[in-house]
């Protein structure tokens, strides 16, 4: 269990590779959990699917790439254990927010949160179109547990001063962190090009004190190896 304060008693197995995060409610407890994401539950659980933040928000979520509704869990007759499980295999994270800090995440990494967790978009302008990810990050705020997921296994790495990472492998970082999308290498507008569509060549300089999560695997790399793989139709 991490060693960080929770609110919320929670256990994670099979990581870094498959994890499962298992939450022990107590009566009356409540989770809001990202859609789909529950695997099996206690009948003590009852389930309740909404839209985040209402229409217009979740239109703009729908441009992100995430789900337009979440799930609220609560134990309304008794404790019970709800087990989650992430849309990709990998690892997963805890993260206290004490009402004064805050977190960003990437879009597809959100878990399950406290239900005095705000989650809401942070608009990246061009910061997100030549990182080639989505234009919106998630922002958590408020007090209590949230719960992040990566592909593959997570590492965190405590900033100083000044930081490079490749924009495939952020999963989550603090907002005392600010950050720039930056080209590497002297690439030229050919290489500027390829960079956007393969995800290759563009780095994200952090600076400032605070932590950064990443993942040990990129997705997209997979993505561009199994492409050529894929069934086609045929024309006849």
């Amino acid at each position: 269990m991490d060693l960080e304060k929770s609110d919320i008693k929670y256990r994670i197995e099979h990581n870094p590779a498959y994890s499962f995060l298992v939450l022990d409610l107590q009566a009356n407890q409540k989770v809001v959990v990202e859609a789909g994401g529950m695997a099996a539950m206690d009948s003590s659980i009852t389930m309740k699917s909404r839209m985040r933040g209402g229409f217009m928000k979740s239109v703009g979520r729908i441009f992100a790439g995430e789900s337009l509704f979440l799930s609220d869990f609560t134990a309304e007759m008794g404790s019970g254990e709800l087990y989650i499980s992430p849309g990709v295999p990998g690892d997963i994270q805890h993260y206290y927010l004490n009402g004064n800090n805050g977190l960003i995440v990437q879009s597809s990494g959100f878990v399950a949160s406290g239900e005095n967790i705000e989650i809401d978009t942070k608009f990246q302008g061009f910061k997100g179109f030549f990182s080639g990810e989505s234009l919106f990050l998630l922002k958590a705020t408020g007090k209590g547990d949230l719960w992040f997921s990566s592909y593959g296994a997570i590492v965190e790495i405590d900033i100083e001063n000044n930081y490079v990472v490749d924009t495939g492998y952020i999963v989550a970082f603090e907002d005392t962190l600010n950050y720039e999308v930056e080209m590497i290498g002297g690439l030229s507008f050919r290489g500027l090009k390829t960079g956007i569509l393969g995800g290759e060549g563009l780095v994200c300089r952090f600076t400032g004190k605070g932590r950064l999560w990443l993942q040990s695997r990129n997705l997209y790399p997979l993505i561009n190896f199994l492409y050529p793989f894929r069934p086609i139709k045929s024309s006849d």
